[in-house]
């Protein structure tokens, strides 16, 4: 048992121990200013010569110290000074509340400004004659009418009458037809316009009148016309002309010919100083 006791106080020797704070380190009181006496040797306000504490008050040539935050150099209150705006209590507490009873009179509503009435001032200046600016101004100023509240009521658009059971809002989604999506109803009716649609291009190209023979105009034979090429027989040299070829990769000479008669109907869109195409332009 006295093994058990002494290893349990090890325990809660080693365990870490809540620290307690105090309130003034909770929440720290406002920093002063720095004094001289605060100043000490290594400090970055450190100074040589003659040193006051109205240099450690002007914000230009106080210097932040390492690891602290930024003095302000504002002289604060003494401890007896309470922050905040301060309401005196003028209605008594408790007992005065208990003992009176306060009843706020209603204030009579201010007399509003009715508005002028241009209209029947307009009409009351044009029939006297009076049509300039100058005169309308003084019209007005000796013939100020006003509009009345009743007037503003009537003015006042009014509501419609609307039956009781009027029921405000959007109207609801109606419902998806289920029976028609299962049973494939919108694919037969797409079947159905369909099929109407090719009867109706049918009718209409059997009510279609066709028009006669069409004759070929100058133009259009033209657009046809292939222009002749002239066949300029090949130079040989005088020594070769009567020697045959050394390699025909014609099966017959009717192949051979085909294949030439080919060759010189498309000799005339074709590119090149033999004719034989895009890729032997020089």
């Amino acid at each position: 048992m006295p093994e058990a006791k002494s290893s349990r106080q090890d325990l809660l020797r080693w365990k870490k121990q809540p620290v307690r704070r105090t309130v003034s380190q909770i929440c720290p009181p406002p920093r002063r200013p720095l004094t001289v006496a605060d100043v000490r040797p290594g400090m970055e306000n450190e100074r040589l010569g003659v040193v006051r504490d109205s240099m450690f008050q002007n914000p230009l040539i106080v210097k932040a110290e390492l690891g602290k935050p930024r003095e302000r150099s504002y002289s604060l209150p003494g401890i007896n000074f309470n922050y905040g705006l301060y309401i005196r209590g003028l209605d008594g507490g408790v007992p005065e509340a208990i003992g009176h009873w306060h009843v706020f009179k209603q204030q009579p509503p201010c007399p509003h400004e009715l508005t002028r009435n241009y209209i029947a001032m307009n009409r009351g200046a044009v029939r006297a004659g009076l049509v300039t600016a100058p005169e309308n101004l003084l019209y007005r100023q000796l013939n100020d009418v006003r509009i009345s509240d009743q007037d503003d009521r009537r003015m006042k658009k009014e509501l419609p009458s609307l039956p009781p059971d009027t029921t405000f809002g959007i109207r609801s989604r109606p419902s998806t037809p289920f029976f028609d999506l299962l049973q494939n109803r919108y694919q037969q009716l797409w079947v159905q316009e369909q099929k109407a649609t090719q009867k109706a291009i049918k009718l209409e190209k059997k009510h279609k009148v066709f028009l006669g023979k069409l004759y070929e105009t100058r133009s259009s034979q033209l657009r046809k016309y292939k222009p002749p090429v002239k066949l300029d027989t090949l130079w040989h040299m005088p020594h070769f002309q009567k020697v045959g070829p050394h390699l025909d990769t014609f099966p017959t000479e009717a192949d051979r010919q085909r294949a030439f008669k080919a060759h010189r109907e498309e000799r005339a869109v074709r590119q090149g100083t033999l004719r034989m195409g895009t890729y032997t332009y020089p």
